[in-house]
Formats: structure tokens, C-alpha cells, sequence
């Protein structure tokens, strides 16, 4: 008779993780995410308010109090979610309220909706860690919030970037944050395959 339990190293393969993080226009935290090792999916939505279902012309009205978020599926075996808000601090701006760049309101507020007591921990120890190294003049306003629920954006948000890489917004907001990830990840990078 087969043996029902498990492998540990199986386990380990099947395990995946949830973050939902928030740093402005989400076209521009799925271009990045979606080229680190270690994650699997990355899909653009909304969290963080107080209206069910929200479609993108509401949230960029204001008044839901949902966030442009990414709602990334990792394996921590290749990618540790302390990775990932590595990344997220290198590619936003964390001491602008409410704001990235021209993109202006709460829903382009810096944000960790956390899953777990231990993505709490996490989120608060690199924030402390970052203002202890003061990387930056002005203080972090990062939210560190309860994840409650993730709405998924409309189908020609997802993978924005990837199919309109000509685009404006594309060229001059986007491709500079990914060369950038790029250049400082370069080890984090997945394979490209022919």
C-alpha cells in the first residue's frame, strides 16, 4: 500500500504563497513582479475598500478606498516574501501619501496588505530597517494592513505592460522602473527560455 503522507521536499514544491502589495499604478508592480524568479502568477486588482466588486472607473473616481494593488502567487522556496518587498521598495516611491509620481489619490497609496502574522512582521521589520538606514530624507508612509479581500482588474489590465510596450505610459513610467529592477536584480531574474 502506497504511502498517504507526503514528502517534505514534495510539500515544499506545492507550497505557494500570497502578497498584495499597493505603490501606485499597478501596470508598472506587474512588469516587474512578473520577471522575478520565484513567482508564478501576478494578477492587477483592487484592495483595501469598502465596496464589493469595484470596477477601475470607481476606483479612479476616489471614493471606494480600494488601492491599485498586485495580488502576486510566490513560491518561497525560490522567492522569500522579504525578496519581494525588497523589490517593492526599490521601485516606488514609500514616503509620498497618497501619490506616485502624477498619479495622485488614495488609491495610488503605498501599501502591504499582509496575509499572515509573519508577512506583518516582516513588512514592519524591512520598514524599520529601511528608516533605520535612512535610504530616504522623508519618512515611510506605507501602510501595513490586513489583507480582506483582492478584486481582480478588468482583462486588459493584466499584463499591460507586456502587450503595449509601445505605449506612452508604458515607455516613459514603466520601462525605466523595470530597467531598473533589472539592473539591481539581476541574480532574481528567471531564465529566459528559448
Amino acid at each position: 500500500m502506497p504511502n498517504e503522507m507526503s514528502s517534505p521536499d514534495a510539500d515544499r514544491r506545492s507550497h505557494t504563497e500570497i502578497a498584495t502589495l499597493g505603490g501606485g499604478c499597478f501596470w508598472c508592480l506587474e512588469a516587474v513582479y512578473e520577471q522575478l524568479n520565484g513567482v508564478l502568477s501576478v494578477e492587477s486588482g483592487y484592495a483595501g475598500g469598502h465596496v464589493s466588486n469595484p470596477s477601475y472607473y470607481d476606483v479612479c473616481e476616489g471614493t471606494t478606498g480600494h488601492a491599485e494593488v498586485v495580488q502576486i502567487t510566490f513560491d518561497p522556496s525560490k522567492v522569500a516574501f522579504r525578496e519581494l518587498l525588497e523589490v517593492f521598495f526599490v521601485i516606488h516611491d514609500p514616503t509620498t501619501l497618497n501619490r506616485q509620481g502624477a498619479d495622485v489619490g488614495t488609491q495610488y497609496r503605498s501599501v502591504i496588505f499582509y496575509h499572515s502574522p509573519e508577512q506583518r512582521e516582516i513588512a514592519r521589520q524591512v520598514i524599520a530597517e529601511l528608516e533605520g538606514n535612512k535610504v530616504w530624507d522623508d519618512p515611510i508612509v506605507t501602510e501595513v494592513t490586513p489583507f480582506e479581500a483582492f478584486y481582480k482588474a478588468e482583462d486588459y489590465h493584466q499584463g499591460y505592460y507586456r502587450n503595449n510596450p509601445l505605449q506612452g505610459y508604458c515607455r516613459v513610467v514603466i520601462a525605466p522602473k523595470v530597467a531598473k529592477f533589472r539592473k539591481l536584480f539581476v541574480d532574481k531574474l528567471k531564465r529566459q527560455t528559448a
